[in-house]
């Protein structure tokens, strides 16, 4: 069976330079990457990642913490994540959350510290500093997504700044009467996200000089479902509708335009309603929404990570915040009362 050396041989290059070509790992001209595979692919040799690990400490598996892989930004989150770490030629392990303290507790005790990742992501975890500190012990660097990690570097988007910039677009449209859907205590649990986007919606609404409904702050659960239970009965007495919607997710915002359908109410022309998140529905409902690319911040986690691993472990912690894109649909217009 041909080894490394055949290959190197074959190919008219080091073994060094073969070894990274193949693993993916390291800087390798592509013209150099090419003779490798096709010699390696001519001599039918496989790499050895078992003895690649031993002779690098690595064992090319990182780690991937999220609340819930069911909901549509954790989802996208891991999709951009394995991707990214596929083109880098590491393996990923999930570990779900999602069924509360104890197993989050045994997942961040006991299963990331069996030293079989080289790495963590955790999305949307507020890790404390025990429990940070308990895997860089252990020569685990970590990056965050979603919030704010003591130690660790971290991506995330201005919740309360871009919830302000959503109420601003409908205030310069010219409404005034505007609702929220807000999430339930079910998500206050780690950064306190539903908290956050109602303060900006909050402080929008009274740089403008109008009034805060409590009345018209509905609580759901962040899907299409959730949001459009509520939204009915938020929009169920005519008398006293808003004429805008701003929803702390876009599946909240979608089951908004579906609840005000039933009513008769055509959007945007009677009820304008904006969302926060880019999910893909959006644009097939025409939605207005601050697409926060979820994939991308996985990707960016990735990178990060192994800048680390490749020779950066020294360097400090980073908080960056991921670029966002307003996208203006349909969905939103001037209120009935003026246009």
């Amino acid at each position: 069976m041909a080894g490394i050396k055949d290959v190197a041989e074959r190919a008219g290059l080091s073994i060094a330079t073969v070894s990274r070509a193949l693993s993916g790992k390291g800087n390798v001209s592509p013209k150099s990457r090419e003779r490798a595979q096709a010699a390696a692919s001519d001599l039918g040799f496989v790499p050895s990642y078992q003895a690649s690990s031993l002779a690098s400490g690595r064992n090319y598996n990182i780690g991937l913490v999220v609340p819930s892989v069911h909901r549509w930004y954790f989802s996208s989150v891991v999709e951009g994540v394995s991707a990214a770490l596929l083109d880098a030629g590491y393996d990923l392990t999930l570990y779900n959350v999602s069924e509360g303290s104890a197993r989050r507790q045994s997942v961040l005790k006991d299963f990331l510290l069996r030293q079989r990742v080289d790495a963590v992501i955790a999305v949307s975890l507020a890790l404390t500093e025990s429990e940070i500190g308990q895997m860089l012990a252990v020569h685990r660097p970590i990056v965050g997504i979603g919030g704010p990690l003591q130690g660790a570097s971290t991506i995330r988007i201005d919740d309360h700044g871009l919830s302000e910039a959503a109420v601003n677009h409908l205030i310069r449209l010219g409404h005034s009467r505007i609702a929220h859907l807000t999430g339930d205590s079910v998500y206050e649990q780690d950064f306190k996200i539903p908290r956050t986007r109602l303060a900006g919606f909050e402080m929008a609404m009274r740089d403008a000089g109008h009034d805060v409904r409590p009345e018209w702050i509905a609580t759901a659960d962040f899907t299409i479902q959730g949001g459009y239970a509520t939204a009915r009965q938020l929009l169920g007495s005519p008398s006293e509708r808003p004429t805008a919607v701003f929803a702390a997710s876009d599946e909240m915002a979608i089951g908004a335009i579906l609840a005000a359908r039933d009513f008769g109410l055509r959007v945007p022309e009677d009820l304008s309603v904006i969302g926060l998140d880019g999910h893909e529905l959006g644009e097939l409902f025409g939605l207005t929404t601050i697409d926060q690319d979820p994939r991308g911040q996985g990707a960016l986690a990735v990178r990060l990570l192994l800048e680390g691993l490749d020779g950066g472990a020294g360097r400090p912690a980073v908080d960056t915040e991921y670029p966002t894109k307003f996208v203006i649909r349909s969905s939103t217009a001037v209120p009935p009362s003026i246009s």
